[in-house]
């Protein structure tokens, strides 16, 4: 018998880089967006769970997975410390749901929001296309990054699981 594809467990700004058969898991993303990157020809895959949308708005900014314009030429170079090449690369992106959008003054720009565009222009001005992503609403999100084939498994409480 086949043995399970090993676990890596992102959580709250962290990132994991890995190949082959494994998973990337992250659990609970709220507001947080969680970037996943994939070589396909390489296997390689990796994901950064970010925070914030700038570093401007935390007073800490020695973690560059916290935020989308450091998260996302991490990953370009754990990745291609594995093998991957930065063109080949391809991203998906999940989370950025407005949690608490009822508490939220009307037409406030959500934190969720802001993480999303701002992972997008990461990814734009690192010339990384993105290949599918399941961002907004209401509903935390869990995901399952599969490195092997890229495939992404979304699942948020009382919604049918999305497939990227």
């Amino acid at each position: 018998m086949k043995a399970p594809p090993r676990e890596c467990i992102v959580k709250v700004a962290e990132w994991a880089a890995e190949r082959g058969d494994a998973v990337i898991v992250t659990l609970g993303l709220g507001s947080c967006v969680a970037i996943m990157l994939h070589d396909p020809h390489a296997g390689a895959g990796g994901m950064a769970h970010i925070l914030l949308p700038s570093r401007s708005l935390a007073r800490d900014v020695t973690n560059p997975a916290k935020f989308p314009e450091t998260a996302v030429p991490l990953l370009v170079e754990r990745l291609v410390a594995l093998g991957a090449e930065s063109r080949r690369l391809v991203a998906k992106l999940a989370g950025g749901a407005s949690m608490f959008a009822q508490l939220m003054t009307p037409g406030s720009v959500q934190m969720g929001e802001r993480n999303i565009v701002a992972a997008r222009d990461a990814l734009r001005r690192a010339g990384i296309p993105l290949a599918g992503e399941s961002v907004g609403g209401g509903a935390g999100r869990s995901v399952r990054f599969y490195v092997a084939d890229g495939r992404v498994e979304i699942r948020s409480v009382g919604a049918d699981a999305v497939v990227l």
